[in-house]
């Protein structure tokens, strides 16, 4: 071998090494993993990250039941992550008018998604987030065999919690949710949830509804004072509320959600819809109401993109709703073939009018605002102290005055 070859030897393998160094580099970049922030923690989180793993794109994935003041400070940090999802839209309409989230246009199949879950009206309109997990509201779980009658329940047939990690007093905001959604219908529902001056906080739809709750309240001090200081959840060890909360209660005002309460038991739990048994009834069933987990893209990275439509895909939706048994927005997700199961898909995606969570739509101090004159409504029945509800609804009124246009990323609660 000549000197000369073996120079431009050594001059290829040095071009060979160079380009492969390149190649790594650029790997290494474009394999740097999805961040994803989320609400699923312990199993439901480890089941989560089971589905992701599937996809084969690298992601890192944190779970919080405190993802708002998470997302917040990462945001406010300059850096959110690529992924998050999201309890309700309230939040991501926010960063959405701020112009900090991504379009998710044909990032998923829109006809696989009905109202109120399409997050758009129009194909033209810009989507910024999808439905990646459902549940139902708008119903009332009760032991199997003891099913209730089709009237109001009193106080102390209702199992009651408001206890939570995060903000705690949904519980009670459902209740007042579903009494002006059934009293009121989905027009009056949704425009309420906007903000809109049509009805506001101190007219008469919310606050017949409130009293309506209020009075139910006030049956019982005592099992108003059992409820402040029970996790809606029940014991992490026992069966949920319904199975063995305190006070020998038969029903409960929980979403689908609760059967990871239930446990083992939860194929004894039976569910109805929830007008005929709220205070003040029965009522017609108007419509039903339901939340959601809203993935939404605050990075414009193909590996980011790529994930998110995977997830919101039928395929992707089945796997999560198999590992993890819960629900889709996804009209082709299949159910398990169970009746209780079966219930609840038809009622998250079928025909019937649906009207999203108003306090999950709700601009962020609006709901906090709600909670907390929820949880002064129930301190004050528990006490036996008198409410003055004009005032606590005018202040609510004055700080949902005070927010911000969120359109055009939010412009409809309820299907048609």
């Amino acid at each position: 071998m000549t000197r000369r070859f073996k120079v431009l030897v050594f001059l290829v393998v040095l071009l060979l090494v160079s380009a492969g160094s390149m190649v790594v580099v650029w790997s290494q970049r474009d394999e740097e993993p999805v961040t994803i922030l989320g609400p699923w923690t312990d199993e439901q989180g480890d089941q989560f990250e089971d589905v992701l793993r599937g996809f084969g794109i690298p992601f890192e994935y944190q779970g919080t039941a405190a993802q708002r003041e998470v997302l917040l400070s990462k945001v406010q940090s300059g850096e959110p992550p690529d992924i998050a999802i999201m309890p309700g839209v309230g939040e991501l309409a926010e960063y959405a008018a701020q112009h900090r989230l991504k379009r998710l246009n044909d990032l998923y199949a829109e006809e696989e998604y009905g109202a109120p879950w399409k997050p758009v009206n129009e194909p033209s309109e810009d989507a910024y987030w999808v439905p990646v997990k459902a549940d139902l509201k708008s119903i009332v779980w009760y032991r199997e065999g003891d099913r209730p009658a089709d009237s109001p329940a009193p106080a102390a047939s209702w199992c009651v919690g408001m206890g939570d990690d995060g903000a705690s007093g949904w519980p009670g905001s459902d209740w007042i949710e579903d009494l002006v959604l059934q009293r009121e219908g989905p027009e009056v529902y949704g425009r309420w949830a906007l903000g809109d001056d049509a009805v506001p906080w101190t007219g008469t739809a919310v606050r017949s509804a409130w009293e309506a709750w209020a009075g139910l309240l006030r049956q019982d001090r005592e099992a108003a004072e059992r409820a402040l200081l029970t996790d809606h959840r029940g014991d992490p060890k026992g069966y949920g509320l319904l199975f063995d909360g305190p006070g020998g209660c038969a029903l409960e005002h929980q979403g689908s959600f609760a059967r990871s309460f239930y446990g083992e038991k939860r194929q004894r739990a039976g569910l109805m819809d929830s007008a005929p048994l709220l205070p003040g009834g029965g009522y017609p069933v108007r419509a039903h109401e339901v939340t959601g987990d809203f993935a939404a893209l605050f990075s414009d990275r193909p590996q980011a993109q790529d994930l998110i439509e995977r997830l919101a895909s039928r395929e992707g939706q089945q796997k999560w709703a198999d590992s993890a048994d819960v629900f889709s927005a996804n009209r082709r997700v299949r159910p398990r073939d169970r009746p209780v199961e079966r219930e609840i898909a038809k009622r998250l995606t079928g025909t019937g009018p649906r009207c999203l969570d108003a306090s999950d739509v709700m601009p962020p101090a609006v709901r906090d605002a709600f909670y907390e004159a929820v949880l002064l409504t129930i301190a004050r029945a528990a006490a036996g102290e008198n409410l003055d509800l004009p005032g606590l609804l005018t202040d609510v009124q004055k700080v949902t005055a005070a927010q911000p246009d969120r359109r055009p990323a939010l412009r409809a609660v309820c299907s048609a």
